[in-house]
């Protein structure tokens, strides 16, 4: 019979290895799933993964990947230093959500005004509206000892009503003819996130998460505080030995990973979302779990992983167009590769033996 023997360390191909293998069973899975769904399993798989890449639309599907990928990228290299330490937040959504609505909030209690400074003071606002929700249980967690996964997860539902407000509240639209939301910040110059380049989906966010990756790798790989936070995750007991402050350490990677979500917000408001809406939030905070953990927690993993991730987002919106799948499926789809990467992941640390014993 086959066991589960423990190696002595774990295995560091295996652990670069297994997100590929993740994805390819996720692909046969997914496959079965769209099987019985009554839909054909190779066409939905190449949708997804080949035609926004290389088929007839190509053209128009690639500078998405940039658009959808980059905020998944920029809050997943937040997530990733709490996690590298131990530090659990799961409540990148709310972090998001609340970036975006003090990043907008700043422009348009300036509106109409046309100013040079007027963005970047958005891009503050915004990175600080995430810091200072990610310090709720940061603050808490450091004076209480309350459970930041709690205490983050339940935030996000505050935000995501505290948002709702805002759209049919105070930030809507005086001249929206009475529907929820606010002004579209595309149609206002000094707020508008545009594109760099134009046509190639390049704008100020998908920059931003390039730097924070570029960042993020000299912080974990250059610095005392990188190799810090790799101690305590690795050997907590260790760290308090070294002079490592375990509460600074818990606000420097919440307050991090907040304003990255903060960020992420704000530039998807002032860019492709355009204005605050009760539908804003699409899930991006969630779903970045998802990239951190299939790119290792490493920096440039998570690019490649942020951008695998934008695909399933490009091919699942074609593939629910062009073959009437369900969203709900492709958020199934999505949430395997998670599922079978934490599986798959028992093969860095265990190696299966054939056990010849027979069964008493």
């Amino acid at each position: 019979m086959l066991r589960l023997e423990k190696r002595p360390q774990p295995s560091r191909t295996l652990s670069y290895v297994t997100p590929v293998l993740a994805v390819l069973i996720t692909m046969v899975a997914g496959g079965l799933l769209f099987a019985l769904l009554g839909k054909d399993p190779v066409a939905a798989i190449r949708t997804i993964f080949w035609d926004p890449l290389f088929g007839e639309f190509a053209f128009y599907y690639r500078p998405q990947l940039l658009v959808k990928g980059g905020p998944l990228i920029l809050i997943a290299l937040g997530l990733s230093l709490g996690f590298k330490a131990g530090i659990w937040n799961i409540g990148a959504e709310g972090q998001y959500i609340m970036g975006a609505i003090a990043g907008a909030g700043v422009g348009l209690a300036f509106y109409p005004l046309e100013a040079w400074w007027l963005f970047p003071l958005m891009v503050i606002a915004g990175a600080l509206g995430g810091w200072a929700w990610a310090m709720i249980p940061a603050l808490l967690k450091v004076r209480f000892g309350t459970n930041e996964i709690l205490v983050s997860l339940m935030l996000v539902y505050v935000a995501e009503n505290f948002l709702a407000s805002m759209a049919i509240g105070a930030m809507k639209n005086p001249e929206g003819f009475g529907f929820p939301g606010s002004r579209n910040l595309q149609q206002y110059p000094s707020a508008h996130n545009a594109e760099i380049i134009a046509g190639t989906g390049m704008h100020w966010g998908v920059a931003a998460a390039f730097i924070a990756a570029i960042m993020a790798y000299v912080l974990m790989n250059r610095h005392i505080l990188g190799y810090q936070i790799r101690l305590t995750g690795d050997a907590p007991r260790a760290a308090k030995f070294s002079g490592v402050k375990p509460a600074r350490l818990v606000l420097f990677c919440l307050g991090t990973a907040g304003a990255l979500a903060g960020l992420a917000g704000f530039f998807e408001v002032a860019g492709p979302a355009g204005q605050i809406t009760t539908g804003f939030n699409v899930g991006y905070g969630f779903t970045a779990i998802i990239v951190a953990f299939l790119g290792r927690l490493h920096p440039f993993g998570i690019v490649l992983a942020g951008l695998l991730m934008a695909l399933t987002y490009i091919g699942g919106e074609a593939a629910q167009s062009t073959m009437q799948l369900p969203a709900a499926a492709i958020q199934v789809f999505q949430g395997m590769l998670l599922f079978f990467l934490l599986a798959v992941d028992l093969l860095t640390n265990f190696r299966v033996r054939l056990d010849k014993r027979e069964a008493a």
